[in-house]
């Protein structure tokens, strides 16, 4: 008896957790209002010397020109974008959007003296960070060009004291490359400015809409969730993780009351003086009740599991360090899901169930049933999804590793996968109708983002072996995020070639070297094969694979529209109702095509993607065909360049 009570007495003090501390050092920091002029400056924006950098986000910092100055409000803070200070003239924090101009330039035109407009630089946008927003133009600014080219464009002529300038509209500009006037002028320099009219007959016309600036929109860690729960929205340097600043502690997406904070949290006096005795006395009951019919080996193997189990996830932290996600027990994740109710789908790995958190917030359970490996492998999957964040990704908010019982929580996507809006024709509300080929466009776009940071951005290399509609989910705005990440690959970002034992992924997106080393080596080129397969399917509204078409030549989708852009024949999309529906799916093709290259060396990078996707069809060149046979029918690195001038 007293053996039995000193081993489990021993067994509760082990698994007890030790409680952390409050920590508020990072949100009493970062609650202290910073202003640049008439500026608000807060997250994802923030000024060293005035803000901690944890306050802010990578590539997001500032300086604050004129603040030494007796008259603050006349400061204005500078963004630094491609070697330039740029100006910031407005910050929306609701739609995330700044409104900047090159503050070079803006001296150049106040002063009227444009001799060294070329020491502009071309203006550079990293994809992970901004973007242009909508209806934004861009010029060529052309200088010491000959007087009568300059006078034949009275609309776009800048008056200097020295040269006359034009900024000459990129649409405009193609037209006259090529035919001697353009070359005549001395060099050529990228400005952009908010769309609209471009000036008047006069001079200062234009000189107005250059200074005036462009809108950009920002992409940072998303702020929302955190700011809602009453939070602070700040970065991780050591972990490269957003995180949310709360008055208690730090956490990985929301702040939580202390009530709901998981094993580790909470008071230290409350946990081990009241918890301690309450739980010894518990335990000393259920001995005296139950010793007789306890077996002493199976208490052992009881033991040894548990503590294995536990010897597994703490190695693991200690190796790693904590991660910034709550760890759920099995009971939790059962009370969260209503005892698994409501089923969302079902994968090869396990079910997905609706949940909802002690605050109500909604997630995603995703119950997994074919496990492998004694933990090691989940751990490390949990580590690499946890470590992401990016618009484009799933937020992975915590998991469950107890025993055999293992879960992961994610945020809840309402709009569900793009599988049933791309395939499911006989439902309602789905399809190319409903999404819209703009729409289209831009869940392309997205998810090439989310896998050129998979594959670049984040602080190890992801490789994700899974690409396909049903791994895309679209939240309530229809953003695209990449999710299921049961295949994934993580390696050293350094390393571009992985090794594999056998295949991984699902049939019709599997690059043909997973298959067969033959073809090449496996690498992240592997995912931008899928990405393009699966483009393909969103263009055509079917599957590459369709057996129940009349036409044989039609059952191999990408064989079909290869021949038919090859030929200039009609696309024979559905849903084209213009010519920009027209330009988008043609667009769309090509860089499908590109991304299916038998040889992984010929596929473009997720990056080269990027550009592709953002620049005119008209610039794009179709591919080499790839190796595309026919089925029998059968029942059964980070940046893009706005305009490149050559």
């Amino acid at each position: 008896m007293n053996q039995n009570l000193c081993i489990f007495i021993l067994i509760f003090l082990l698994s007890s957790e030790t409680p952390a501390f409050a920590v508020d050092f990072y949100y009493q920091n970062c609650s202290v209002p910073t202003t640049c002029g008439r500026l608000n400056i807060s997250y994802p924006f923030y000024i060293p010397g005035r803000q901690q950098d944890f306050c802010g986000y990578p590539g997001f910092q500032l300086s604050c020109q004129g603040a030494a100055d007796d008259d603050e409000e006349e400061a204005y803070p500078l963004l630094r974008l491609s070697g330039d200070d740029y100006i910031i003239h407005n910050i929306s924090y609701e739609s995330q959007t700044l409104v900047v101009s090159n503050a070079l330039l803006s001296h150049y035109l106040d002063n009227s003296s444009c001799t060294n407009l070329s020491l502009i630089h071309n203006l550079t946008l990293p994809n992970e960070q901004f973007e242009l927003a909508p209806k934004q133009d861009q010029f060529f600014l052309l200088h010491n060009c000959s007087p009568s080219f300059v006078d034949s464009f009275p609309t776009y002529k800048i008056g200097c004291s020295n040269t006359s300038v034009l900024a000459l509209p990129l649409q405009i500009y193609p037209k006259f490359e090529g035919l001697g006037e353009v070359e005549k002028c001395g060099s050529s320099e990228v400005a952009v400015a908010q769309g609209g009219v471009y000036g008047n007959d006069e001079a200062a016309g234009m000189k107005e809409v250059l200074g005036r600036g462009f809108e950009m929109k920002w992409l940072a860690g998303d702020c929302s969730g955190c700011q809602r729960s009453g939070g602070l929205c700040g970065f991780n340097y050591t972990t490269h993780l957003f995180r949310c600043l709360c008055p208690n502690r730090s956490y990985s997406v929301y702040c939580m009351k202390d009530g709901d904070e998981g094993p580790g949290t909470g008071n230290l006096v409350a946990k081990v003086s009241i918890g301690a005795v309450a739980g010894l006395i518990f335990l000393i009951a259920i001995i005296c009740c139950l010793r007789r019919k306890l077996s002493s080996y199976r208490f052992l193997f009881f033991w040894k599991k548990q503590n294995q189990n536990r010897q597994i996830v703490e190695a693991f932290l200690r190796s790693h360090g904590p991660l910034q996600i709550r760890r759920y027990s099995y009971l939790e994740v059962k009370n969260m899901t209503n005892s698994f109710k409501e089923k969302l789908g079902h994968g090869g790995y396990g079910a997905v169930y609706k949940g909802k958190l002690k605050d109500g917030w909604l997630v995603a359970v995703k119950v997994l049933t074919k496990l492998t490996g004694d933990g090691e492998e989940f751990m490390n999957e949990v580590a690499a999804i946890s470590r992401t964040s990016h618009v484009n990704v799933v937020s992975l908010l915590g998991f469950c590793f107890e025993g055999s019982k293992r879960a992961l929580i994610y945020e809840f996507m309402p709009n569900g996968s793009l599988e049933k809006f791309i395939f499911d024709s006989n439902t309602p509300n789905i399809g190319h109708d409903h999404l819209g080929w703009e729409a289209l466009d831009q869940i392309s776009l997205g998810v090439a983002r989310g896998l050129e940071y998979l594959h670049r951005g984040c602080n190890t290399r992801i490789l994700h072996f899974d690409i396909k509609p049903h791994n895309i989910l679209l939240d309530e705005n229809f953003t695209p995020k990449i999710s299921d990440f049961g295949l994934a690959k993580i390696c050293n970002k350094k390393e571009s070639i992985v090794s594999m034992l056998g295949a991984r992924g699902t049939a019709g997106y599997i690059a043909p070297e997973v298959f067969s080393r033959n073809f090449g080596n496996v690498s992240h080129k592997s995912d931008v094969y899928s990405y393009g397969m699966m483009l393909l399917e969103m263009v055509g509204g079917r599957r590459n694979i369709d057996a129940e078409v009349e036409n044989t030549s039609e059952i191999y989708f990408p064989h079909w529209i290869y021949k038919r852009l090859e030929l200039d024949e009609e696309l024979g999309l559905q849903s084209v109702a213009n010519e920009e529906d027209k330009a988008r799916a043609r667009k769309m093709i090509i860089v499908s095509l590109w991304c299916i290259q038998t040889d992984p060396s010929n596929r473009p990078a997720m990056k080269e993607v990027i550009d592709m996707l953002e620049r005119s069809v008209d610039l794009l060149q179709i591919p080499p065909k790839p190796y595309l046979s026919s089925p029998t029918k059968s029942p059964a690195d980070s940046s893009t360049t706005l305009v490149s001038i050559k």
